[in-house]
């Protein structure tokens, strides 16, 4: 975890695309908030694995999603319930449920499908929200942090410091 973290870090202050740390974490929350016993989610790991992102910020965001996503389950239910119920819908979903190994993905289940849908309707927005932080926080906030007294402070606490001399190591 201590990678992932060193790895976000590096690239909150390095010359790394904000739209790759963005795409980072809307992706890692789309991940936290579904299920992870389904096929869905695992080719969806899989796949975003091999796209161009900040993987430490997408592993972290997975986690805090994961960490929220218990308490938005009953909506992530309703979600999918009013999604799987929907008339014009209910013969594709019956369809795909012939189909080999759709079945596996549980795409049929409320809160897998409900966890999607929020997922991808979180995604542009925080998009946009990490692509302006990123732009303030490299223009704005990590100059004035440094220059502080409790920025100051903060760099000369042994945790921090390891991890820092980490990064340089690493880098």
């Amino acid at each position: 975890m201590l990678r992932y973290i060193i790895s976000f870090v590096r690239a909150l202050n390095s010359n790394s695309k904000p739209s790759e740390i963005a795409h980072a974490f809307s992706i890692g929350l789309m991940l936290g908030f579904m299920p992870k016993d389904n096929l869905l989610w695992y080719l969806l790991l899989v796949f975003f694995m091999f796209c161009r992102i900040n993987k430490g910020g997408y592993f972290i965001m997975m986690l805090a999603g994961a960490l929220a996503a218990p308490a938005a389950d009953p909506l992530f239910d309703k979600v999918g319930y009013f999604i799987l119920s929907w008339a014009p819908l209910e013969p594709v979903f019956a369809r795909l449920l012939d189909v080999p190994f759709v079945a596996f993905t549980r795409f049929n289940n409320t809160v897998v499908c409900g966890a999607l849908v929020c997922g991808i309707i979180c995604y542009v927005p925080l998009y946009f929200l990490m692509r302006l932080f990123v732009g303030a926080w490299r223009n704005k906030i990590a100059p004035r942090f440094n220059e502080s007294r409790f920025g100051k402070f903060f760099y000369k606490l042994p945790l921090v410091n390891k991890i820092v001399k980490a990064a340089v190591e690493l880098g």
